[in-house]
């Protein structure tokens, strides 16, 4: 009877812990940065000694140093600052901390880590005994010394130029650049920042409905799950199927509708009014659009965004008219009397029908009408 009575309670015991062990727990964790102007991190990412070690995913921790700079360990001991970190698109902004990115570039090998650069370019660095600078060859100045001069190009034209006896092939280097180069660099100091990307684990999906990854962990196994993301809904064919099938003949019966109560307010009026003998017509009015002459918005000054994406004003990094975010190469207006920027086929547009800032609503001081 003992015996009986001590299965039962063995079995539920063990059932108990089962269920304990394999309950999944998620880690709630806090994005976390090294300073104000530094990238906000969180999943993947994990910034050590301040983040839980389920905050982050495998081989994407990342540590403050002394000047509070966000930095990336990689494979053969390479110490690179982070500039950037777009979550949406799975990229990352690196360069030198200590300001000599070609030195960091020959020891690169992103092979064995996480990350891919999103586009490669081929240079080749050459050392010479003669300073070339004469002909209009950028050198790498932090590679440089007294009795030397270090190049960088990736085309034929300057790979010919440095080919001669005063100079030493020093290795070629396939570097992520941040954009693909239609032309080929005849010269380069290679101190723009690279950019990579990752692929495991991929968020994006989660990240375009609004959501945010996390791990959950149980005892023999990890998952990424997605938060707070909106629901999938109806597929979006489905979704312009119904908007069409249902809005069309809504749309008809309005405008319908609408005829109808206009025809019967038309001849309301026509039999309660006394018929006029004389009726004057009132010539239409023009339609007056004030804005600036063309010599005024062309003497506006314009400012063509370099390939690090540093603004003038860091908080300034989306147009206020198109609502899009600035990218790299793109021409930019100023309004000098209230230094508000905006990208110039948006602001010019906007001129030619106002003559006032679309931000603060400020006048030129100065204003050329068209009327």
């Amino acid at each position: 009877m003992e015996l009986q009575k001590t299965i039962p309670l063995f079995l539920l015991f063990c059932c108990l812990i089962s269920t304990k062990i394999f309950v999944a727990s998620t880690v709630t964790c806090i994005p976390s940065a090294c300073s104000t102007n530094e990238p906000l991190i969180r999943f993947p990412f994990r910034l050590r000694n301040y983040q839980s070690i389920d905050c982050g995913f495998p081989g994407f921790n990342l540590f403050c140093d002394a000047s509070n700079k966000t930095i990336l360990r990689l494979p053969g001991e390479v110490r690179i600052m982070v500039q950037g970190i777009n979550y949406s698109t799975q990229e990352l902004w690196l360069n030198d901390p200590n300001d000599c990115l070609p030195q960091l570039l020959l020891r690169l090998n992103l092979s064995s880590s996480p990350f891919s650069g999103v586009y490669y370019q081929d240079f080749t660095l050459f050392n010479c005994s003669v300073d070339f600078t004469t002909i209009k060859l950028n050198p790498i100045a932090c590679l440089s010394g007294l009795n030397y001069t270090v190049y960088a190009t990736s085309s034929m034209k300057g790979f010919r130029l440095l080919s001669r006896p005063e100079c030493k092939l020093i290795r070629a280097v396939a570097v992520p650049v941040q954009w693909p180069f239609f032309e080929q660099v005849v010269s380069t100091d290679l101190s723009a920042d690279i950019r990579v990307t990752w692929a495991n684990p991929d968020c994006r999906s989660c990240e375009s409905r609004g959501g945010r990854c996390s791990l959950k962990r149980t005892t023999f196994s990890r998952e990424i799950v997605c938060e707070n993301a909106r629901g999938v809904g109806f597929p979006k064919g489905a979704r312009y199927a119904i908007i069409v099938g249902a809005g069309v003949p809504a749309m008809l019966f309005l405008i319908g509708f609408l005829c109808f109560i206009s025809g019967r307010i038309r001849s309301y009026r026509r039999r309660a009014q006394p018929v006029l003998e004389f009726s004057s017509v009132v010539a239409p009015q023009p339609i007056a659009f004030v804005g600036l002459d063309e010599s005024t918005i062309e003497s506006y000054p314009k400012t063509v965004l370099g390939e690090s994406r540093r603004l003038p004003k860091p908080d300034d990094n989306i147009c206020p008219i198109c609502l899009a975010e600035y990218q790299p190469k793109e021409t930019l207006r100023t309004i000098p009397e209230c230094q508000h920027s905006f990208h110039a086929d948006c602001i010019d547009e906007w001129l030619r029908l106002n003559a006032s800032c679309p931000v603060c609503r400020n006048s030129p001081k100065y204003v050329h009408a068209i009327v």
